[in-house]
């Protein structure tokens, strides 16, 4: 088994296993918990994520907020087309995915409403465009819809504006969720600094690098594309101090961890805000982070890869032949996995 080839990381999945839907309470999702240390496998609800936290651990969690970033609009012609924002690049332009992209061309015009139309600027090798729109003073998130991944088969309804968003959320910039955080409610939250957890805060916007898929046969051949992520003097400070008093750092999803990891300089958790494109798995190190909350993620993905470099690789691979087995749920509406030393 060669860790650096792509099909190492495929398994197959089951598409009954793909929650198309959240559970009624956040905190009741299934946890699967992975000790490295005794390569034990646990099955337990979420809300028990208290009994593996400790006073004087800190647990870092990505406050980025999902934006509605899916539009709809008509091309000249009458067909219809998807706007899917990545980026803000200036005060009415959009780095997007077009949806489809033939006979998308730069001076294309799109519908989006009455009040609203948008121009393509360019177009670049990857397909992804930049758009202009008309109306800078009508916010075209306005006219937006909760970006539900490709894999949930249905149209975003209301209750998907708050379930797909985490109870923390506060800096707009995302177009997926840093869906780990989706089991934390409130009051759990407050339950956890009780006992004497630090809870700490970073910021990575979710763009096209965490969901993209990996298409190269060998995976250290594959270029994330970068994000936006910052980290405050603050959290810097908490964090470096903790570690220094042999506390934990549990990471709470893949975008706290590549966060974390990218400011790692010279023995310490630097502070700033910076793009990182950051690609870890097996092979890669990992120096900030103690423990990690995920969910489960898509077969050949970058994400699978990052939890296999950190859980190891035959133990992540052996956790979800078990969690299929076990009838665990997948991706964004899914369980999760907590995997510490």
């Amino acid at each position: 088994m060669n860790l650096l080839d792509r099909s190492s990381y495929n398994y197959i999945l089951p598409k009954e296993l793909i929650a198309q839907y959240p559970l009624s309470k956040r905190e009741t999702s299934r946890m699967m918990v992975l000790d490295k240390s005794t390569q034990r496998i646990s099955h337990k609800t979420f809300s028990d994520i208290l009994d593996y936290l400790n006073a004087g651990d800190v647990l870092v969690l990505n406050n980025s907020k999902v934006i509605p970033a899916r539009l709809y609009g008509k091309k000249e012609t009458g067909g219809s087309v998807e706007l899917f924002l990545l980026h803000k690049d200036n005060s009415c332009e959009w780095s997007c995915l077009v949806k489809p992209g033939k006979g998308i061309v730069p001076g294309s015009r799109i519908k989006i409403s009455d009040n609203l139309s948008a121009e393509i600027i360019s177009k670049n090798s990857e397909g992804i465009v930049r758009v202009r729109f008309d109306n800078p003073e009508n916010s075209e998130l306005t006219y937006g819809n909760v970006p539900l991944p490709p894999y949930i088969h249905r149209d975003a309804e209301i209750s998907d504006t708050e379930r797909y968003q985490t109870v923390y959320a506060k800096h707009e910039g995302s177009v997926a969720a840093p869906t780990a955080g989706l089991h934390f409610t409130e009051s759990l939250l407050e339950q956890i600094k009780n006992k004497g957890v630090e809870i700490t805060e970073i910021t990575l916007h979710v763009g096209l690098g965490t969901f993209k898929a990996v298409s190269t046969d060998k995976i250290n051949d594959h270029k994330m594309h970068a994000e936006l992520c910052e980290i405050s003097r603050e959290t810097a400070n908490t964090i470096n101090e903790a570690k220094k008093k042999g506390g934990r750092i549990l990471s709470v999803g893949t975008t706290t961890t590549r966060t974390l990891e990218s400011f790692y300089s010279d023995g310490q958790l630097a502070y700033g805000t910076k793009w990182t494109d950051i690609f870890l798995y097996p092979g890669q190190p990992f120096n900030v982070i103690d423990a990690q909350l995920t969910n489960f993620h898509m077969p050949e993905s970058s994400l699978i890869m990052l939890v296999a470099g950190f859980a190891g690789y035959e133990f992540t691979m052996k956790a979800y032949d078990t969690a299929i087995a076990e009838k665990y749920r997948f991706f964004s509406y899914g369980d999760c996995m907590l995997v510490y030393n």
